[in-house]
Order: structure tokens, then C-alpha cells, then sequence
């Protein structure tokens, strides 16, 4: 396979998703850069002298000059959010940070796929949209596929089953105002909220939808209480990104884009299923949601539009 990854940042997350690739064989070269060259340095080496017993790859520190020609570009420079701090007081902080990195980046790599995980994710997707050059098809960030992940392992946490058995998507914001359209969430086809019902000869508990959400947005902020920040189901999460952009066919996956008048929302990126794949985002999936969701998505876009009026891009 001959595919070049470039990664942003050799921090927890930047690391985490090197050594995720690494292990999942989806690159022959990855490039990781840091504005703090011996991180950048010491990482690479460290996955590099794994390899022999993963498969061939060239993974390597740099600077952004060694990004030339890369396929895809993995955005993960920013400060980390500490603890009792939202995603969205990050901010101007990062918005900054990502100014910089933007014109020398797409420079070297202009044809390349961008991938931002960074938070707050919607807003520096945004960012990257209005003001990089690149075409909006080839940026997305992580969005909600995270928020997707943990709705689909608490899911499967509670009623048992392989989290592969789980299907539900997590729309809107990456954060506070995200939310589950239950209306298509199902475990083996049968709608969650009717999956305890239907067992025969299991006793199930009754799904109680406010404290999965509840978990959902409060997971993040859990970890990094624990353990000071979260960087395993992200890095996870944006290989399984990667790997997807790799196939000549698409897969519908919750990543954050460029709205367009989808459920009457435009000027604003946030999570609903879209189509992606090797050329980027082919088409979004205008799933049949009920008058409530609608609101609610629409809530979703109102909040991270009073963010972007009060950011300086």
C-alpha cells in the first residue's frame, strides 16, 4: 500500500493515532511534526522500532517540507482541554494556533485529504474550510464519530450484546449541545427503545435514554479528571477515518462538515452522516428524522454559530 499520512502534532492524540495506524498497517510512510521536535522525534522512533513485528512502514519526524505529496493530513495541534474546561473554551486558543499551521501545510500538501481532530473539532473544521485554500470535500473533522462510539459501547454495555450488533449515530455538535436521534437507533434491526421487549428468555434492563446521553457528553470530561486527557478511542476512531478514506467505496461515517442546507442548516460544520471515501465526501445522508431532532440539530448549528461570531479567524 503505498499511502502517506501526515500527522500534526506528537502530543497524547498525535501519538496515539501514529502508533494506531502503525498497528493497523494503513500507511507506508507517516510523517509526524511538531512544534516540539524531540517529542516528534522520540515518538516516531519509539512505534519505528516496533515495526518489525507489525509490517513495513516508514514512520518518521519532520518538518512541514516532508508533508509534500501526502495523502491525507491528520490535524491535531492545540492546547489540551483541562480538566472542568469545555471543548468550546478552547476556542480562540486553537483557532490561533491552527492560523498558523494552515498556509504552511497546504502549501506542501494541496491535494491531500485533511482530517481535524483537534478540538473545539466543528469550529477549527470550520476554519479550515473558510480559510485554507482546500476544497470542502477534503475537509472533515472526527466530529461526532467518537460520541457515535461511546453511544454504541454504552449501548452494548448495557444490554450485553458485541458493540458491532449496535447501530446509531450521534448528531450535531461535538460537545454539549450533540445529541442521539433514537428514532434510528437499533440493535440487530429491532429499534433500541423496543430491544428490551423483544428479548425472550433475558431479562433486560429498561433503556433510559437521558443517562446515555449523559454519558455520552460527560465522558470526555470523566477522563481527563482520571487520567489527564483522553487519546485511545480518538486515536482509534481517526485510524478507523483513515482506513475508510483508503477504499474505493464509500462508507457513511458522522464526521463534521460543511452544512449546505441539509434540515435547513447551512454556514456551520457539524455531524450528520455523510458519504466519504477515497475522493473525500461524495454526499451527505438527509436521514428521516423526527420534527423534535430536526430541532434539535438545529439547536446543535445555533450554538456553534454563536461561537464562530464571537471567534477572529
Amino acid at each position: 500500500m503505498s499511502n502517506k499520512i501526515t500527522i500534526i502534532g506528537a502530543g497524547q492524540v498525535g501519538s496515539t493515532i501514529a502508533f494506531a495506524l502503525t498497528i493497523k498497517q494503513l500507511a507506508s510512510e507517516i510523517v509526524m511534526i511538531d512544534i516540539a521536535k524531540d517529542r516528534a522525534m522520540g515518538e516516531a522512533m519509539d512505534i519505528r522500532q516496533g515495526t518489525p513485528f507489525v509490517g513495513p512502514v516508514s514512520i518518521h519526524d519532520g518538518d512541514y517540507s516532508d508533508a509534500k505529496d501526502s495523502d491525507i493530513v491528520v490535524v491535531t495541534s492545540g492546547v489540551a482541554r483541562k480538566p472542568g474546561q469545555s471543548r468550546l473554551d478552547l476556542a480562540q486558543i486553537n483557532v490561533d494556533i491552527t492560523k498558523t499551521i494552515i498556509p504552511e501545510i497546504t502549501k506542501v500538501a494541496p491535494n491531500a485529504l485533511y482530517v481535524i481532530v483537534a478540538n473545539p473539532v466543528d469550529i477549527l473544521t470550520y476554519q479550515f474550510v473558510k480559510t485554507s485554500g482546500i476544497p470542502a470535500d477534503h475537509i472533515f473533522g472526527t466530529g461526532t464519530m467518537l460520541d457515535t462510539a461511546r453511544f454504541r459501547a454504552r449501548i452494548a454495555e448495557t444490554y450485553k450484546v458485541a458493540q458491532e450488533n449496535v447501530h446509531g449515530y450521534v448528531f450535531g455538535e461535538h460537545g454539549d449541545s450533540s445529541f442521539v436521534p433514537w428514532s434510528l437507533a437499533n440493535i440487530g434491526s429491532v429499534p433500541v427503545e423496543k430491544y428490551a421487549a423483544a428479548l425472550e428468555g433475558i431479562k433486560a434492563p429498561e433503556l433510559n435514554k437521558d443517562d446515555v446521553e449523559d454519558y455520552i457528553r460527560k465522558s470526555g470530561g470523566i477522563i481527563i479528571a482520571a487520567k489527564k486527557c483522553t487519546n485511545y478511542a480518538i486515536g482509534i476512531t481517526t485510524s478507523h477515518l483513515c482506513e475508510a478514506l483508503n477504499y474505493t467505496t464509500d462508507s457513511v461515517l458522522t464526521v463534521s462538515t460543511m452544512l449546505t442546507g441539509e434540515y435547513g442548516i447551512d454556514d456551520v460544520c457539524l455531524s450528520i452522516p455523510a458519504v466519504i471515501g477515497r475522493k473525500g465526501i461524495t454526499g451527505r445522508v438527509v436521514a428521516p428524522l423526527l420534527d423534535s431532532e430536526v430541532a434539535s440539530l438545529r439547536h446543535s448549528a445555533d450554538c456553534l454559530k454563536d461561537v464562530i461570531k464571537q471567534i477572529k479567524f
